[in-house]
């Protein structure tokens, strides 16, 4: 049977920083200078549209990568990893990624994204430790690159802009560990505010804190235990597709220019739909109409209609369901089960798709009977080990000085 976390408990996080704090010392000999801790995230809408250069509003978890941290002089950087019980140790002026250690790449790509920018960096000791499942779809690796980052930022006696940091972030999952992320979620580890989502505009990379009227409700993400083994390729696909779209659109649409689905109004879908190839029609109706649900969302936030929120939830899944073919069996089976629940106000998938989490909004008083109408059945149903997560929403970076 799937369990249930509660993941604000700040006695929890103080235990968390003292074993951290005590392993730096037990591995290195002295004691750290600092933890830099950042968040994981849950994209509560948007999906997809970061690479159409929409916008989306991912909130912040209390979920996050800690970095235990002192500077070296040395300009060498050893790190260990409580998680997986290794050390790996690399030359700030050759930093190569290390096949046996792949967890320290993204420590090591943020090194090298710092130096390629022109930053002269302090060596570091460096002890790290994580309590998000990996491959979730919660964003454990822009959590470690941004924690990573406000570490090397300390010991170097650096400043970064914040927007900047998460950049580099980005630019070190891109170009040195090999994956085509978006901003999306370095944005969210680096500049969220606890109690808000962060509404985030990835054309122009502008970005506004919204509260979330979340007295007497809860965020609730529910793991299907599935790890996304397609989603290079389908994400890869999917990628092409909407580009494609965007392209036979441009040449179809006079009146302004069109250089991404998030150029393209519903009204356009209307007139030229049936010019563009099914597949591309509906990859780009999700798009377009998904956009429009992340601004509707927004408002109705303002306004503290949930009821209205909740709705967005629902349809924003049944689009990635079936116009944008992301969704899986197990995914549809633990949202079908939260709409059926009493007291769950919305829920649908988060992430990329084909695996890892739903997210549902849930009254307070009603988490307990999702547990078991929803994480336990669905155990029961599939075999798999669901598990759910009560979530707040959280700071972005942040630093525990001793």
């Amino acid at each position: 049977m799937g369990g249930a976390e509660d993941l604000g408990a700040p006695a929890a996080q103080e235990a968390r920083l003292r074993r951290l704090a005590g392993a730096f010392e037990s591995r290195f000999g002295r004691p750290p200078t600092a933890v830099a801790a950042a968040p994981g995230r849950v994209n509560l809408i948007g999906e997809h549209l970061d690479y159409n250069e929409g916008h989306v509003l991912p909130v912040a978890i209390d979920r996050s990568v800690m970095v235990a941290f002192a500077p070296r002089p040395d300009g060498r950087a050893r790190l260990y990893s409580l998680d997986f019980q290794q050390e790996s140790a690399f030359d700030l002026d050759e930093i190569e990624r290390d096949p046996e250690a792949p967890w320290s790449d993204y420590v090591r790509g943020v090194a090298w994204a710092l130096r390629e920018a022109g930053h002269r960096l302090s060596g570091l000791d460096a002890a790290l430790q994580g309590d998000m499942p990996v491959g979730a779809g919660l964003s454990s690796s822009a959590a470690l690159e941004v924690a990573a980052l406000g570490a090397f930022e300390t010991a170097s006696g650096l400043w970064l802009d914040r927007r900047d940091l998460a950049l580099l972030g980005q630019r070190a999952e891109n170009c040195f560990v090999g994956v085509a992320c978006g901003i999306m979620d370095q944005m969210a580890a680096a500049l969220s505010r606890a109690g808000h989502a962060l509404l985030i505009d990835c054309r122009s990379l502008e970005y506004e804190a919204v509260p979330l009227p979340l007295a007497g409700l809860r965020l609730v993400v529910a793991d299907s235990g599935v790890r996304r083994a397609l989603l290079d390729s389908q994400y890869n696909l999917c990628r092409q597709e909407c580009q494609r779209a965007a392209e036979l659109l441009a040449a179809l649409i006079a009146d302004r220019p069109v250089t991404a689905l998030r150029d393209v109004r519903p009204g356009d879908l209307a007139r030229h739909g049936d010019s563009l190839p099914p597949n591309l029609l509906k990859r780009a109706r999700h798009v377009v109409e998904e956009e429009r649900r992340v601004l509707l969302s927004v408002e109705a936030l303002r306004a503290g209609d949930v009821e209205a929120f909740g709705e967005m939830l629902n349809a924003s899944h049944r689009s990635l369901r079936d116009d944008f073919e992301v969704s899986s069996p197990e995914l549809d089976l633990l949202v079908e089960l939260a709409w059926a629940q009493p007291g769950v106000m919305g829920s649908r998938l988060t992430g990329a798709g084909f695996g890892g989490c739903t997210v549902s909004l849930v009254r307070a008083e009603a988490v307990e009977a999702f547990r078991e109408g929803v994480v336990a059945r669905y155990c029961a149903e599939t075999g798999r080990e669901g598990r759910m997560y009560v979530c707040g929403a959280a700071d972005g970076l942040r630093l525990h000085r001793f």
